[in-house]
């Protein structure tokens, strides 16, 4: 691995723990991240026994240079995007651990098993209250997606 950044070297360590034990209903396209290291695509089942169950996803993790100083950005891809009350129609996700609460202790592996359990515990496939206004609005970043209609409850 010579030559190799500490970003990318910490980026080929987790690909391969993500192939050996992937979470639940999760398979990494190993071809795509071998190609390019900094954008892999996940393809993700619904958990069965939840509102998902059956249905297929795809995430998509774009990697900078600081990573893992710095979250990937995050976003459902394709054509199936979850309907969700923290899943904007253009992918965006609203996970605290993908903006504000990111650590350099986090990895793929533990940002896939938050969005499992975020889908898995949804009780109402219903896009957030803001959803249009978001979609007009938002910043192309997905890291910069926040709660903003949290935060007059909070």
């Amino acid at each position: 691995m010579a030559g190799k950044t500490p970003s990318e070297k910490r980026l080929h360590k987790e690909l391969i723990s993500l192939v050996k034990e992937p979470p639940p209903g999760m398979v990494v396209d190993v071809d795509q991240a071998e190609q390019n290291l900094n954008v892999w695509t996940i393809n993700m089942q619904g958990a069965e026994g939840t509102l998902y169950d059956g249905e297929q996803f795809q995430l998509q993790f774009k990697f900078g240079t600081s990573y893992p100083f710095e979250s990937p950005e995050v976003t459902f891809v394709g054509q199936n995007i979850p309907v969700h009350p923290h899943v904007y129609s253009n992918g965006h996700i609203c996970l605290s651990i993908l903006t504000d609460d990111w650590s350099p202790a986090l990895s793929v592996q533990s940002v896939c098993l938050s969005i499992i359990s975020m889908l898995s515990s949804c009780k109402e496939k219903k896009r957030p209250p803001d959803n249009s206004f978001y979609i007009k609005t938002c910043n192309k970043n997905p890291k910069k997606t926040k709660w903003w209609y949290h935060d007059d409850k909070v």
